[in-house]
């Protein structure tokens, strides 16, 4: 009886741990891209000037990016 919890216990400890990494990487992947859509912004700003309307939708759409990746990496607990 013992082991049957025991072994139920380390199962959920490694389906938290697995869900850890999933947020961690999934946060990864946001923060870069974030940072791709402002490297782009700031390559179409100075090419192409202020004036362009989608440039600043891709420019606010990357902060966000940024902004969500970097908090989703921050927050999430590093329980190995």
């Amino acid at each position: 009886m013992k082991n049957a919890s025991k072994s139920k216990i380390e199962d959920t400890n490694l389906i938290k741990n697995n869900i850890m990494n999933v947020k961690r990487i999934f946060g990864t992947i946001l923060t870069l891209l974030g940072i791709g859509g402002l490297i782009y912004v700031g390559n179409g700003l100075i090419t192409k000037g202020v004036a362009n309307m989608p440039i600043i939708v891709v420019g606010i759409i990357g902060l966000l990016f940024f902004f969500a990746g970097i908090s989703l990496v921050k927050n999430t607990k590093d329980e190995s």
